[in-house]
């Protein structure tokens, strides 16, 4: 393997800076008026939840990033959402985080609580929220508060849950208002610490509505809530006795069956030690060989990988195949990124017998082996991973009368239909309908992460940023206007900054279309606790596929 050189270590460093300041919430005086209430932050309430010793897998670190400015901002989007053990299982945890805006919530804050209960509603992992939260931020409350996916899609996600029997307790640790309150009081346990206020409107807004005086705690404090109107089930003096509560409940909670796949988990063996950023170019420059990439993943065995290559010489800029990760058994769909000498049937033109293929995109055959290995990974009931660097489907004439529409269709419609978990890693470049045919997020992947290096959007951003320029240009020609060529360079220039800064995984990561940037030695591990999360769901539809292309 020939070692890359490349600016991993910038790229690396960069990350853990950026989730440096993200993680300092709203920054260190803002922690201070927590601690000065007697008040843990959000990350600290997580933190002596979890089992100790546990990892906690983050996840939409990133929401909000660079949002809102006119605000000042919402790290992290004001809540903090993952999921960690506790007392041995794993559980999704959701963490208001008061430093933030007092905990309100942002349009982007709602989104991010939407998504953690619906990856925990999918794979029947319980959840534990930690609610200190002032409401609705209530200058944006025009994209909080009236649509489908909006702040009451958390409530009907509460009850569905509920009635999905999956577990669901809850703390109040400070602040729990106006719509908001029901969250709490829909799950199955509700802890109330000392200090804290439930209600629906607060004294100044009853004082304003009624002409009513009245202080919060009569109005909705603990003691009331415990001992007067029955809300509470649990009354604690302060945040460490509640997080001991909620651990000791949760220690009595039942566990389900696992789900199908993970009843075949065997004891897992080490992977091939690789160091990924040696293979993988931090900017996508570079061509690698992506089996390399999947045995620095799976499970090793007595010779050598686990890897169970499907279809190995047909269809090559798409490797799929089965494998063990983590004890699991998964199957694996993975852009092919080497240059490919392909071999033409029989009737092509005279004396051309190969064709080169470009690694990363989509090709009529490779389609078909991906869309027949979906199917197969299904009837098998194992679990698939994506491994994502692609360019795109391959066009131009011949790629047109090889069907390329109709076979690309029939992939998409495998995996739409697809009833076996799906995770996605995208490692490099996720453009257009290739971003779709790899399991893209609007196909409802059960966890999304990307590498610092991911790419995602319409096209690359060189193809991009000449189509834009393109259309500014014939704008300005039909307004009159002949640009010269530092008008055009600049034009170019300001187009092209726009779209790489929309090419950036943060900028994806920041609106939730991707669940967590990770970096590359800490995948194998991460899809390990994905798989874990997902075995949690024992129910697995029936596969029906509708009208397929054939």
């Amino acid at each position: 393997m020939t070692t890359i050189k490349n600016a991993w270590p910038e790229v690396l460093d960069r990350l853990k800076t950026d989730l440096k300041a993200v993680r300092q919430g709203g920054g260190t005086k803002a922690a201070e008026r927590q601690h000065a209430k007697n008040r843990l932050t959000a990350r600290e309430r997580v933190a002596a939840l979890i089992d100790a010793g546990s990892p906690f897998d983050e996840l939409m670190t990133f929401a909000g990033w660079d949002m809102y400015p006119e605000a000042g901002g919402c790290p992290s989007g004001g809540v903090i959402t993952g999921i960690g053990q506790v007392a041995g299982r794993p559980w999704m945890i959701i963490a208001n985080d008061a430093t933030v805006k007092a905990g309100a919530f942002f349009p982007i804050t709602a989104k991010k609580v939407i998504r953690a209960q619906s990856i925990a509603f999918e794979n029947r992992v319980p959840v534990i929220y930690l609610v200190d939260s002032a409401g609705v931020y209530l200058p944006m409350q025009d994209e909080i508060f009236p649509d489908q996916d909006d702040f009451g899609r958390v409530f009907y996600l509460n009850a569905r849950m509920s009635a999905a029997g999956i577990p669901q307790m809850s703390a109040i640790m400070g602040n729990c208002v106006a719509g908001g309150a029901y969250l709490p009081v829909m799950c199955d346990t509700l802890v109330m610490t000392e200090g804290s206020g439930l209600y629906l409107a607060g004294p100044a807004l009853v004082r304003a509505a009624i002409g009513q005086v009245v202080d919060s705690e009569e109005l909705g404090g603990a003691q009331m809530h415990a001992e007067i109107a029955g809300t509470v089930d649990y009354r604690e003096p302060d945040d460490a006795a509640a997080l001991t509560r909620l651990r000791r409940l949760a220690e009595l909670y039942a566990q389900a069956q696992p789900a199908p796949f993970a009843r075949k988990r065997i004891e897992a063996t080490e992977s091939a030690a690789l160091d990924l950023t040696e293979l993988v170019s931090s900017d996508g420059s570079a061509t690698y060989d992506v089996r390399e990439l999947i045995r620095g993943l799976v499970d090793s065995a007595e010779d050598g990988s686990s890897f169970q290559e499907f279809k190995q010489g047909y269809g090559e800029t798409i490797v799929c195949g089965f494998a063990r990760l983590g004890g699991y058994p998964v199957g694996l769909v993975a852009n092919q990124r080497t240059v490919i000498k392909k071999r033409l049937k029989g009737g092509g033109v005279p004396g051309l017998n190969t064709r080169i293929e470009v690694g990363g995109v989509i090709y009529g055959d490779s389609a078909d082996k991906a869309a027949r290995f979906v199917l197969d990974a299904n009837q098998a009931g194992i679990p698939l991973i994506f491994l994502s660097d692609v360019t795109g489907f391959m066009v131009g004439r011949d790629s047109e009368q090889e069907g390329i529409i109709r076979r690309g269709a029939k992939l998409v419609n495998a995996i739409s239909n697809s009833v076996v978990p799906r995770l996605t890693v995208i490692t490099g470049g996720s453009f257009g309908a290739g971003h779709y045919a790899m399991n893209g997020k609007a196909f409802g992947p059960r966890f999304i992460f990307a590498w610092p290096s991911a790419r995602y959007a319409v096209m690359s951003g060189n193809a991009a940023a000449k189509t834009l320029l393109d259309i500014q240009l014939a704008a300005l020609k039909r307004a009159g206007h002949e640009p010269d060529d530092e008008e055009l360079k600049r034009l170019y220039d300001d187009v092209k900054a726009k779209y790489d800064t929309e090419l950036d995984p943060r900028y994806a990561a920041a609106r939730l279309w991707v669940d967590e940037i990770i970096e590359p030695h800490a995948t194998r591990e991460r899809l390990i606790r994905a798989l874990d999360a997902c075995a949690q769901n024992p129910q697995q539809e029936e596969l029906k596929l509708g009208v397929f292309q054939v």
